[in-house]
């Protein structure tokens, strides 16, 4: 049986995760799950409250997400996840429940990201926690083999390069 593919897309907090992640589970013929949709809502509530999450905060999360790998892994079928996954230990956690995860990390510049996190609607993480998100940020190194991608690019760009690059 062939090893069903499993995409980790990882950002900050308005980089594109959501639309790079959804376009390339399309472009892929893949499952999709938008990580945020698991955060509990003590969660949403603190970050929307302007508080950053602590990683106790991101703990149950991250193992939610991370039993959602395994089950696509053990059912063959792959899944495309966007999840902040802002730190090696959190990717780490990822990866143990998903041996062979691949990670697609979209990196920008402040000033970008949160240009576009101030027209962003109806989302409830508030622009003032962006500083945290890129204090927090260890961006992936080589040893963990992350396709990065510049956010300035366009979505339909980024998601062409990353289907081309995560199929043989």
């Amino acid at each position: 049986m062939a090893i069903p593919l499993l995409v980790l897309v990882m950002g900050v907090s308005g980089c594109g995760k959501s639309s790079v992640g959804a376009g390339l589970a399309a472009a892929l013929g893949l499952p999709f799950l938008e990580g945020d949709s698991l955060h509990p809502p003590d969660n949403i509530a603190r970050m929307a409250a302007g508080i950053p999450l602590t990683d106790e905060d991101r703990r149950g999360w991250l193992d939610s997400i991370a039993a959602r790998l395994a089950e696509a892994a053990g059912q063959g079928t792959g899944l495309v996840v966007a999840c902040s996954a802002l730190k090696r230990a959190y990717r780490d956690r990822l990866r143990r429940a998903a041996p062979g995860l691949r990670i697609v990390h979209l990196a920008g510049t402040r000033e970008l990201v949160g240009g576009r996190l101030a027209t962003r609607q109806g989302h409830f993480m508030p622009t003032t926690l962006l500083d945290s998100q890129f204090a927090t940020l260890e961006p992936p190194d080589m040893a963990e083999g992350a396709l990065v991608f510049d956010v300035g690019m366009p979505v339909s760009v980024i998601v062409a390069e990353a289907a081309r690059r995560l199929t043989p």
